[in-house]
């Protein structure tokens, strides 16, 4: 795995972690940072991350809940959801340096 020159070069008390309010959590600001002070918070991001390309791929809420049920019981739908929350916590696992070497 190739390592970034720029791992460890922040101080962590000056990294700002992402903990979303209600208002980070419109279209525009809703990821201010990949940065977590945790690997449990990152996986959190990660499907959250998840979530939000799903909306915005679909922005119709009433398509997305009429959807929902032909691949909520879909053992390859679910698989291909791990996999795409898999992908975005390996990167931001990278983006917080596998939280700085813990």
């Amino acid at each position: 795995m190739r390592k970034s020159p720029h791992r460890g070069s922040c101080s962590p008390r000056r990294i700002q972690t992402a903990r979303l309010t209600p208002k980070d959590t419109t279209m525009d600001n809703w990821l201010p940072t990949l940065m977590t002070a945790t690997p449990t918070e990152g996986f959190e991001l990660a499907i959250k991350l998840s979530r939000m390309t799903i909306k915005s791929t679909q922005p119709d809420a009433a398509v997305r809940d009429r959807l929902r049920p032909d691949y909520a019981e879909d053992a390859g739908s679910l698989i291909a959801v791990s996999q795409v929350v898999a992908t975005n916590f390996a990167t931001i696992a990278a983006a917080n340096g596998h939280w700085r070497g813990s």
